[in-house]
């Protein structure tokens, strides 16, 4: 989501790495940051997160001004679980560049991880102003406003999310939050078999868990596990 760097280019010249490896002609001599970003991605993505953040830290030395590289190793050093650097990589993004709307959305979302619900909601309310479409602004801020009981702004946001991006299941078990906050649970178990629907993991309580790689606090997985019992009944 954060890592859109991927141009043609730069794919070529992954595709000619993997030719150079299988062949036996060892790795290629990284000529800019540009490769050592796409080498970071590829990394990045089999879960190989100290190699992808050295990665992306050997391009922030060859471009230490642009603030897509610090971006792209914040919301890493986020997803390998090292909280204080991550936030720390994308203040310097933001720095850079201060109407960064990817910087905040994944800052937001730091924060929001970690249980800092004021900087959560006061970074994507700001990333909302910045990019008034931004789903992700959005439906995180449902997350962070149903943790602090305030259900009808929870509802609200969720309600945002979900007309932006309709297709995914999460914006809708957000729905489903907030409106069993608000004691309407038809709703509220109309709006999670949506989701299930879309997405069948959310529907067996031995996956529910899948629930944290979204963003989803561990109170509002049992919550959501409390509702598939009475869907069940």
């Amino acid at each position: 989501m954060f890592g859109r760097y991927l141009g043609s280019a730069l794919a070529a010249n992954l595709k000619l790495g993997m030719i150079c490896l299988y062949l036996g002609w060892g790795a290629p001599v990284y000529a800019g940051a540009g490769e050592h970003r796409l080498a970071g991605l590829a990394l990045r993505a089999e879960g190989k997160f100290p190699e992808a953040i050295a990665e992306f830290e050997q391009a922030i030395a060859l471009e230490p001004d642009q603030s897509g590289n610090y971006v792209l190793l914040g919301w890493t050093q986020h997803l390998y679980g090292q909280s204080q650097p991550a936030a720390n990589s994308l203040w310097q993004a933001i720095y850079r560049q201060p109407n960064h709307v990817e910087a905040f959305n994944a800052l937001g979302i730091v924060y929001l991880v970690r249980g800092e619900l004021p900087h959560a909601i006061a970074i994507h309310s700001w990333s909302a102003l910045l990019k008034p479409n931004n789903e992700i602004a959005y439906f995180n801020l449902s997350l962070a406003y149903h943790r602090q009981q305030m259900y009808d702004l929870a509802l609200h946001y969720a309600q945002s999310a979900s007309s932006l991006e309709p297709n995914s299941p999460h914006p809708l078990i957000a729905l489903a939050l907030a409106y069993w906050g608000m004691q309407e649970r038809a709703n509220a178990l109309d709006f999670l078999r949506q989701g299930i629907a879309l997405q069948p993991l959310y529907g067996d309580r031995q996956t529910l868990d899948q629930l944290k790689k979204a963003g989803f606090h561990d109170m509002q997985i049992a919550t959501v596990g409390a509702m598939l019992n009475e869907i069940a009944d």
